[in-house]
């Protein structure tokens, strides 16, 4: 798998055009849509997305490339959304909470937690609707959306009991993660993407080889951290159901054999919830890189 940068097709300038809008109705916003991801479809590069339509869902190809037009479509009304939740416009749309106990359960049992996501759906969104739950929500990013956000939503982001997590490539982010594991916090990160040199552990996912990253959960493992799934899916232009599994303990090895079979174990049940998900909302993963150890 190629290195992953975390850069997104957003910017500044961007977010604030679409704020100037979403002032008024995300549907302003959502015109802009069309047009933008035609373009996208056109002159972007597609070989990593048009392989997990066309090999690994067996789309044909007039459906990938109909689902790859979707995808563009359904990323943008995901970042409007994003910015139109952070600045305040919430009213704006209605959720579903599926599981929702269970992160009040971690809370309440000063447990702290590892909320385990993805490249999917609408992560930022997640986010804001843990505002629910009465904790400290660190949350692992990469430093270029950081930055990013940091721009036009500081203000947003200060009122909240949130935490950015910069995502470095030496690692030293993982130091945050434990002492906010050491508090019985909750820390919010995906687990379908990896910083280079990182360690990872290759598992089956729809139908071929792909790696994922171990070293949140193994830290999860050795402190006790339950950990839980949690995805937020665009189901309708105003309306989101926000999933979340009951946390789950994994136990912590010495023995190398062991704690490699923990880990796997870790990590696979977490690629079966992540392969549910795409199977039932394949046009909200968002993923532009080569994933698949089989991709040409």
């Amino acid at each position: 798998m190629s290195k992953w940068t975390g850069k997104s097709k957003g910017s500044p300038l961007g977010y604030r055009i679409f704020i100037s809008l979403l002032k008024k109705d995300v549907r302003l916003a959502y015109l802009l849509l069309r047009p933008v991801s035609f373009f996208y479809l056109i002159f972007s590069n597609k070989k990593s997305i048009f392989h997990f339509y066309h090999k690994r869902l067996n789309y044909s190809k007039l459906k990938t490339i109909r689902s790859i037009y979707g995808n563009y479509v359904f990323l943008g009304k995901v970042l409007i959304d994003k910015i139109a939740i952070l600045s305040g416009q919430k009213e704006q749309f209605t959720f579903d909470f599926e599981g929702e106990e269970y992160l009040h359960e971690l809370v309440e049992n000063k447990q702290g937690g590892l909320l385990l996501g993805a490249h999917m759906g609408n992560w930022e969104v997640a986010g804001e609707l843990l505002e629910r739950v009465d904790s400290v929500i660190n949350i692992l990013m990469v430093e270029v959306e950081r930055q990013n956000l940091k721009e036009v939503l500081e203000k947003a982001m200060e009122e909240k009991k949130v935490n950015i997590i910069p995502i470095k490539d030496d690692m030293s982010h993982m130091f945050s993660v434990i002492e906010a594991f050491k508090n019985k916090e909750l820390v919010a990160m995906h687990g379908d993407r990896f910083v280079e040199g990182s360690p990872i552990v290759e598992l089956d996912f729809l139908g071929a080889k792909a790696a994922f990253p171990i070293g949140p959960m193994m830290l999860a493992s050795r402190y006790s951290i339950p950990v839980s799934f949690v995805f937020t899916l665009k189901e309708s232009n105003r309306h989101y159901h926000f999933y979340a599994t009951k946390g789950k303990v994994y136990p912590r090895f010495r023995k190398p054999d062991l704690k490699k079979a923990s880990t796997e174990t870790m990590v696979f049940e977490y690629v079966q919830y992540l392969e549910k998900m795409v199977l039932k909302y394949p046009l909200q993963w968002f993923n532009y890189h080569k994933f698949w150890n089989s991709e040409k």
